[in-house]
């Protein structure tokens, strides 16, 4: 069941909340420690009360024939190079380096979200099969630290995304 967002809510807004709040999208509003690793700032997974399989991660590709390419995975999962190419279009398909994500993106390592980066730039966007069946997900809303709870099969209509099967198996 899908909650409404606290209107009175004390958290500010990211833009990316706002975009779902014009697109009459409801969300939940969630911030999370976070800790720094090496060039990076990221959840302190240990720390949450959620289930790792519903926290969804935005990993930035680039394929050999279409350029930026974006894959929604959850945490606990590693995307398929392979699978991803292919259903991409592309023969191969490499992470974007961590030096040209902002200027591929508008976002830090940690802060990528597929509405923002839909909003901003439009790349084809991905979700694993896995969200298809899950009621909610959380994503990233813009800010590290900071995630939107919501209706993945609606977040996916909203970005003019597509389900596939883009995870490694076990």
């Amino acid at each position: 069941m899908s909650k409404k967002h606290d209107k009175n809510a004390k958290l500010n807004k990211t833009l990316v909340e706002k975009i779902l709040d014009q697109a009459k999208i409801d969300y939940t509003q969630y911030e999370f420690p976070t800790e720094q690793d090496g060039d990076v700032r990221q959840l302190k997974l240990s720390e949450l009360n959620i289930d790792d399989h519903m926290i969804y991660k935005t990993l930035v590709m680039t394929g050999q024939k279409t350029g930026p390419i974006v894959g929604v995975v959850p945490v606990d999962e590693r995307i398929s190079y392979k699978k991803f190419a292919k259903v991409t279009g592309n023969r191969k398909v490499g992470l974007v380096p961590l030096k040209e994500l902002i200027a591929t993106t508008g976002y830090e390592h940690g802060a990528n979200t597929p509405i923002g980066i839909h909003q901003k730039y439009n790349y084809p966007i991905y979700f694993s099969t896995t969200a298809k069946i899950q009621p909610e997900i959380l994503v990233s809303s813009g800010k590290i630290g900071r995630s939107v709870r919501l209706d993945p099969r609606k977040l996916v209509k909203f970005l003019g995304a597509k389900f596939a099967d883009i995870t490694e198996e076990d």
